[in-house]
């Protein structure tokens, strides 16, 4: 019998090679029996010398070979002939996907519905208790239709040596050499931290390279990866994936889901792979709703500037309560929302270099924010307990505005240099000068000492409250191209500040949160991509980064990020764009209290009409509506034939239906009734 091309191995004849590896050799084949084409895996000769793991691997493969699953290639059959032991398989025709990816990242609408699969076909051989142990995309075969086969389920178990649990010694092999048993170059990469451990493994392993996998369609590189598989493996037991290489248009949701798949404490991780398809059944382009028999999208022609409605989104709860784990304890009491519509002042400022347009006072109970027009923006307080609303006189142009500790008084910036004034009015009270009204930050600490960013490219300084000359507090690092030190936020103890360091060129999703200790200036970097640091009641390090807030455990008094950081709320407003455009701040604010504003990044200008257009996939433009709308968001229903429309009219703001078929529009219930956020039921 032979091993080449136009041989046999008992009645199949070998056609070509279509793969090699550390699991073994892989050739398509002829059954001469039944006349089919199969595909033939030939296993290393270990198995030959060592009758122990033939009988593992014999007993993995009579399991596998019972599942029947349409996104799982099906073994026909284990075989031996003249000392060789090989499998037979279903033959898929296709790419595998880690050739694909090589093309780059694959478009959420391409790459969700593969993901999907994937999730089902390891939901069905975990039901089976069946655990892949090697899921990378060069074992996922794509079909010329669409479909997804997962390859090689188990076989990775009969691969590995058995060893004592926890055993370092017993570390997964991996070798680039076909002829040695052990892992190909390049799984490392996909592997859980547990596995790197050598670990016993369970099917948290599996949603680990799930993940990964997830991750590389997306963002067209690993999640893990290095020069060398120790530099692989050191990445996977101490790093993060880098969250800004996914597309823009990855939504909280979907970033939500890979961040519990990619969670290196098994514990905390997800827990069953069900729950990861039913998330991305439940978003639009894993179902599969966009086809060619209507439009392909529906676009603003327009991009609208931001929001200058004075509506703020709050989370009221009486203790803060970002969890370690999704589960809820059952000693906290229930998160409450509401809406706040501040009654006098105007417009919330639209544009940049304000900070947080609207911060609460330490106990909770009073809303201070900044109103008006570039010319007669003022500040404002909004007491929650009496609904009312006050103007503080001279503080025309304030930006930046921050409480001290006590609430009593309200820092700010303005052309006049750094200020403060009474919650309850007077005369504003000139603290320190400034580099320019343009003041990036500042905060107020126990201590009565204020630090902050007196210009858009500075360093921080710090002063006491009560005035006189400034000190600097940090220096810009001209080696490592520093460009900006701001949005400085107090720390318990008055010890430290947290603030953000932004370089030269680069977007603020993607700067550093530090710390630096007001006694000495001397910094601390506690983590990489993201903006407007700040600290949580009970131990949370919050921030922003694509319009999601994220906490992170974290030690004060020793200033280390203690855990993966984890998002908490989806939709935060934030200035996050290239250096010209934004200035790395976020529009939330917490209090002592653990009550949380924030305002919403769907908010926009609703006195704009906008025109909405179909586009086809030759970039070819027609209006969708004869009439322009004055419309915040939408949803087209799933056959095509109407659009549900937040609009704007003479009544107030309410959800409308356009019938695109008879051209018309009427409301969903009543004109005017504030209903907001429809979505489409499947059918």
């Amino acid at each position: 019998m032979s091993q080449a091309k136009g041989g046999t191995l008992s009645h199949y004849r070998l056609v070509e090679k279509i793969g090699e590896g550390g699991m073994g050799v892989v050739w398509k084949a002829t059954d001469t029996t039944l006349d089919r084409e199969v595909a033939i895996k030939i296993l290393p000769e270990i198995f030959s010398e060592d009758a122990e793991r033939l009988a593992r691997f014999e007993r993995e493969a009579k399991l596998i070979a019972s599942l029947n699953h349409p996104n799982i290639a099906t073994i026909h059959g284990l075989h031996e002939a003249d000392g060789v032991h090989f499998l037979a398989m279903e033959l898929v025709e296709g790419e595998d996907l880690a050739k694909r990816i090589q093309r780059g990242a694959m478009p959420v609408e391409e790459a969700l519905p593969a993901a999907r699969q994937i999730a089902e076909a390891l939901e069905a051989a975990h039901e089976h208790g069946i655990i892949h142990r090697d899921l990378k995309p060069a074992n996922i075969l794509l079909t010329p239709e669409g479909k997804v086969k997962v390859l090689d389920f188990g076989l990775a178990k009969a691969f590995e040596p058995e060893a004592p649990s926890g055993s370092p010694s017993m570390s997964p092999t991996m070798t680039s050499m076909g002829t040695r048993v052990g892992m190909i170059l390049g799984t490392a990469a996909y592997m859980s931290p547990e596995q790197a451990r050598g670990r016993p493994v369970d099917r948290r392993a599996d949603i680990w390279a799930f993940g990964c996998v997830l991750y590389e369609m997306l963002a067209g590189k690993p999640a893990f990866g290095g020069e060398t598989i120790s530099d692989t493996l050191a990445a996977v037991l101490r790093a993060e994936p880098d969250w800004q290489a996914l597309p823009p248009g990855t939504g909280g949701s979907l970033t939500k889901l890979l961040l519990r798949c990619l969670t290196k404490d098994p514990k905390q991780r997800l827990r069953d792979i069900g729950e990861a398809r039913i998330a991305l059944e439940e978003t639009p382009a894993a179902a599969g709703e966009v086809t060619d028999t209507v439009p392909v999208a529906v676009v603003r022609r327009v991009m609208l500037p931001w929001a200058l409605a004075a509506l703020l989104a709050v989370a009221l709860a009486a203790t803060w309560a970002f969890r370690r784990s999704t589960a809820v304890p059952s000693d906290l009491p229930g998160v409450m929302r509401l809406k706040v519509e501040l009654s006098k002042g105007g417009a919330l400022p639209g544009n940049v270099g304000l900070g947080a347009a609207a911060i609460l006072s330490p106990d909770g109970r009073t809303l201070a924010f900044i109103a008006g027009e570039e010319r007669s923006r003022k500040l404002y307080v909004h007491r929650l307990d009496r609904a009312e609303t006050m103007a503080l006189s001279g503080t025309d142009g304030a930006r930046g505005p921050f409480f001290s500790p006590d609430g009593h008084w309200i820092g700010f910036f303005s052309s006049r240099g750094l200020m403060k004034v009474g919650t309850e009015g007077g005369a504003p009270v000139r603290i320190a000068d400034l580099k320019s009204d343009q003041g990036r930050g500042g905060c107020w600490d126990e201590n009565d000492l204020i630090v902050f960013a007196s210009g858009f490219d500075t360093a921080l300084s710090k002063a006491r409250s009560t005035g006189g000359k400034s000190e600097p507090l940090t220096q810009l690092a001209a080696a490592s191209d520093e460009r900006s030190h701001r949005w400085p936020s107090p720390l318990p103890g008055g010890k430290a500040v947290l603030f953000m360091t932004q370089r030269t060129g680069q977007d603020y999703d993607d700067a550093d949160i530090e710390a630096a200790e007001i006694a000495t200036g001397r910094r601390k970097l506690l983590l990489h991509g993201g903006s407007y640091p700040r600290y949580a009641p009970g131990g949370r390090l919050l921030f922003v980064r694509q319009n999601v807030l994220f906490a992170a455990p974290f030690d004060a008094e020793r200033l280390e990020v203690t855990g993966p950081a984890k998002p908490v709320l989806e939709g935060v407003l934030a200035s996050t764009g290239d250096q010209e455009s934004g200035d790395g701040s976020a529009q939330y604010s917490l209090s002592a209290a653990g009550t949380l504003v924030y305002r919403e990044s769907e908010i926009q200008d609703r006195s704009q009409a906008t025109e909405f257009v179909w586009v086809d996939r030759a970039g070819k433009e027609t209006p969708a509506f004869q009439e322009p709308m004055r419309v915040l968001g939408f949803r087209i229903s799933p056959d095509g034939t109407r659009v549900a429309m937040e609009a704007r009219t003479e009544r107030g703001f309410g959800t409308w239906i356009r019938d695109l078929r008879r051209s018309s529009t009427a409301p969903l219930g009543s004109d005017g009734d504030g209903s907001f956020s429809p979505v489409w039921s499947p059918d």
